[in-house]
């Protein structure tokens, strides 16, 4: 598939944390209208010919670590919150294929009536040929944050970056909600990061991509366009990488 010159990345991953899907204030898991929304966007990126592949969280339905510290036992815990991405892609999925897009979503849990397993040559050839995967279940195993289903994924695909949506617009030296003096880094070196020991992901994710030179870049979900513009390579949010952008 040929790319048009503004396209920065060939393949990426998107990742979303499941928080992205609710209405704030509602008690509702998922919000259609924001899922619609969502959705929009991501189809509006894929008219740059990017290869696109999702991680989705699912904490908008259960936080399997929270449950553990109530006292459920961590390991179910963490299925349930595989499970829980399972409904947001299934919901995602739904969405796109209503803007006529090809979508395939591959899970790390085998439930064969709903998705298919995840084969990294299968995923892979669903990229070639335009279709966006979306990446559920996380990575089949508990103890694992689907920040590290993204950073996993992205390395087995051969992705060129993940994009990580948040509901902050980049990373910040101190949390900006407490500090209104707080500085966003328009770029920060892996090194640095840790360092600071900014939030960027959890250790394990970080890890990760900073071992296989992953570049991530952090922006605001809600600011419509942004995931085109963080593919088109766009000063968009915060990238961490090895050295500055070119």
């Amino acid at each position: 598939m040929s790319l048009p010159s503004q396209v920065r990345y060939k393949r990426v991953v998107l990742k979303l944390s499941g928080e992205v899907l609710r209405e704030p204030g509602s008690r509702d898991s998922i919000s259609p209208d924001i899922v619609q929304k969502t959705a929009a966007q991501i189809a509006e990126a894929r008219k740059s010919g990017v290869e696109l592949a999702l991680v989705i969280g699912g904490g908008n339905i259960w936080r399997g670590l929270a449950a553990s510290h109530k006292g459920m036992n961590r390991t179910t815990a963490d299925y349930m919150g595989m499970l829980a991405t399972v409904i947001n892609g299934l919901a995602l999925m739904s969405a796109l294929e209503d803007l006529g897009v090809e979508v395939r979503v591959q899970t790390a849990i085998e439930m064969q009536n709903i998705a298919e397993p995840f084969i990294v040559r299968r995923a892979t050839r669903h990229l070639a040929h335009g279709r966006v995967v979306i990446f559920v279940a996380g990575t089949g195993n508990p103890f694992f944050s689907t920040d590290t289903t993204a950073a996993l994924r992205a390395a087995e695909i051969g992705a060129q970056a993940i994009l990580k949506a948040t509901k902050v617009d980049g990373i910040y030296d101190s949390d900006p909600v407490k500090n209104p003096d707080a500085k966003k880094f328009s770029h920060i070196t892996y090194t640095e990061a840790l360092s600071r020991r900014l939030q960027v992901m959890d250790s394990t994710a970080f890890s990760l991509c900073m071992d296989n030179k992953m570049p991530i870049i952090v922006f605001d979900m809600n600011q419509p366009d942004n995931i085109r513009l963080a593919i088109a390579g766009e000063p968009v949010g915060t990238l961490v990488s090895e050295k500055p952008p070119q």
